[in-house]
């Protein structure tokens, strides 16, 4: 048993430290955005399957993409804010619940990537300071489910570092939207033809459309707060 908790705490710590080490290489001013154009489909695509192993049955993980598209930015980046993104999701919904990744590119050209649960949903007070460091809605929770308390600091920085805009619905109770809104000049539409080759040559299951999360007030975290 004590062996057991040991290998849990270390596991614990390597998480943490790593997250530290994305915090400050995400913050220095001598790493300079590596940004190249790649298409969205495949990103999409992969966090979604990380997403389904790390939930391990207990939920329904459903991809809806609307609209294919190309992002100029570091994917590996955007792919670590959009698994925190996921992770959360899995960690706060009960199992049996729903978590949905969207993409889509709205009337302005910008691009959209939301993910909305069925979990427990996030109190009003709370949600201006989900992106501090350590900060945490619910502390016995947090421990239960492994997280770190940086998860959503490492998206606020990724964000940042992009010009991108985050945004959080949530209702308690109800589930929560987290979105990640990129600016249209680091979004391009693809021929819907192109997108659907790329996704069958990556991944053989069809995409699954599934209606929005039920509506909630929608408020901002500060992208400042540190």
């Amino acid at each position: 048993r004590y062996l057991g908790l040991m290998a849990d705490q270390a596991t614990s710590m390597q998480r943490l430290v790593a997250d530290l080490l994305t915090l400050s290489a995400l913050e220095s001013d001598q790493n300079a955005l590596a940004e190249t154009e790649f298409d969205v489909v495949p990103l999409l695509l992969q966090v979604s399957a990380d997403a389904k192993a790390l939930s391990a049955g207990r939920h329904v993980v459903a991809l809806d993409i609307a609209d294919p598209g190309t992002i100029a930015g570091s994917r590996d980046e955007l792919s670590s804010a959009f698994g925190n993104l996921l992770s959360n999701a899995i960690r706060y919904t009960p199992d049996g619940g729903t978590i949905t990744l969207g993409w889509r590119i709205d009337e302005d050209g910008r691009g959209v990537f939301s993910v909305a649960d069925t979990g427990i949903g996030i109190a009003a007070e709370h949600v201006p300071r989900l992106t501090e460091r350590f900060y945490r809605v619910d502390r016995s929770r947090s421990r239960e489910t492994g997280g770190t308390g940086l998860g959503l600091a490492i998206v606020k920085h990724v964000l940042l570092r992009h010009q991108a805009e985050f945004d959080v619905m949530s209702e308690l109770g109800r589930g929560s939207t987290f979105a990640v809104i990129i600016p249209a000049r680091h979004v391009h539409c693809m021929p819907a033809n192109s997108a659907s080759d790329n996704a069958s040559a990556s991944h053989p299951e069809p995409q699954t459309r599934l209606a929005p999360a039920p509506e909630a007030q929608a408020q901002s975290p500060s992208a400042t707060n540190s």
